[in-house]
Formats: C-alpha cells, structure tokens, sequence
C-alpha cells in the first residue's frame, strides 16, 4: 500500500494549526513547514506529532519544494494551516493508492496515467458559518504522486511542475480565509510589494491613471459578477472591494517602484 505525506505550509498559526493537522490525521506522515514563527505554531505541531521543519523565506515555492524534500511518502498532499481536509475529501484520498492496484484492468490503467488530482477548495471569508462561504469553488492542484512531481516554480503564486496526467477528486478543501480585516490589510501591505517587485522585473508597462481605474474596475467585477460575490450580501461586497484595494496597493507601489528608478 503506497503512503500519504502530507505537507502542511504554516507562520504563526497558532489558531488554526490544530485544526488542520486534526483533519490530516489519515495521512502516515504530516510534515510542517514553519516559516519562522514567533508564536506557538511549532510547540502545537510538535505536540501532535508532526515532523516540524523551519525555512524562513518570501518564497512559497521554496517552502513547499523544501517540504518535498523531507517527505517519505509515495503521494504527497499539500495544505495550508488555514485549510481542513472535508471527511469525504479525506477518503477518496485514501482510496487512491489501491485505484492503482485494483483488479480492474481498466480503472487500474486509468489510474496509473493520474499522477496529479485538484482538489476542489470552497473560501469562507470573516467565518466559518455557510453564510460565509463563497460562491465560487476553485481547483487547484494539491495531491501528487511524488515522483512525478518534479518541484514548484513561482515566488508568490506558486505553481506546480507536473509529468503525467491530471484527475480531480469530488470531495472539498475548506479554505478559512480572510479571517478579519486587520489582518487582510496587514497581508496585502506585506506581500503587495513582493507582487509589484515582480511585475517590475517582468517589464509591466508605466502606470499612469488609466490603468489604475482598467486593474481596480477589473478586480472589483471579477469577484463581484464573475465568481457571484453578489450572493452573499455584504459579505460579498466587502471582500470585493476589499480585492479592489489590493489591487491599488500593488499597482500604487509598482508606481512607486518606477518613479524611483525613472522608467
């Protein structure tokens, strides 16, 4: 029977931790990530028995490809602290080991060529009520047959370097997201800079007022009318325009990033 790794990214975690590696525990290995905590993260993880590692970088696909290289198992499961792995989602993953094995020749076959499945991720913003849940459901690719996975590339929005085909399970990764709004904003002055330096060395064109108002009117319908924002009340408009003001904050210092070097 092949093993279950589970790879769980975390920094001062301390509310949300244990209820992750709670939802983790079908897995025969649980490792964490720890990007230089200054809280209880890594006494509560170490505490329910999981494999605690420390990596302090800006660089998600470094923390997740470190985590690749101390996990032992054959299928590698990659989780937030602010996620929890659904009851359902947690046995249609370990049922895929013996997919592989079954007698079946067809499934058997199938299943063989699967090396990557997304999962599907419901968001719940200021809550963890149904009222809070986001009407639109992401995939995203979490769960990997590790010698196919081949590392991670992308300093911000990571993204995973696959060889083999792609599934995708029925079960659901709930996100608790968007906790409060201090923290929102204490996230988007953090990691708004990453994504302007980003864009900066990528060439991005001269901001100017035009396309200020093109990124923020974008941001602000796509999580409105395009994923239904609308849905869920003021909820639904808070985050909105909560996605509108990141936006701005990035642009704002991609600005400034130009002003300073005269582009």
């Amino acid at each position: 029977m092949s093993s279950i790794s589970a790879i769980v990214i975390a920094k001062n975690e301390e509310l949300m931790i244990a209820d992750c590696l709670d939802s983790l525990s079908f897995c025969d290995e649980i490792v964490v990530v720890e990007d230089g905590s200054t809280d209880r993260t890594v006494e509560i993880a170490e505490r329910m028995k999981a494999k605690v590692f420390t990596l302090e970088t800006d660089d998600f696909s470094k923390l997740r490809n470190f985590g690749l290289t101390k996990a032992k198992g054959e299928w590698i499961l990659y989780i937030d602290a602010d996620e929890r792995v659904t009851h359902r989602l947690a046995e249609e993953i370990k049922q895929i080991p013996s997919r592989i094995s079954d007698r079946n020749d067809i499934v058997s076959e199938k299943a063989k060529k699967l090396v990557c499945y997304k999962l599907k991720r419901k968001n719940f913003y200021f809550g963890t009520s149904e009222k809070n849940e986001w009407p639109y459901i992401e995939k995203i690719e979490r769960l990997f047959r590790k010698e196919a996975l081949k590392g991670w590339k992308g300093k911000l929005h990571e993204s995973p370097i696959i060889d083999g085909e792609i599934g995708t399970l029925d079960g659901f990764l709930l996100h608790y997201t968007h906790r409060d709004l201090a923290s929102m904003v204490a996230k988007t002055i953090e990691w708004s800079k990453i994504e302007a330096e980003l864009r900066f060395k990528a060439g991005h064109p001269r901001m100017n007022w035009w396309r200020f108002t093109r990124v923020m009117i974008t941001a602000f319908l796509g999580s409105y009318i395009k994923q239904g924002g609308w849905k869920v009340g003021t909820i639904g408009l808070i985050e909105s325009i909560y996605q509108t003001f990141s936006m701005f904050v990035t642009y704002a210092r991609l600005w400034e990033i130009q002003q300073k070097k005269k582009i």
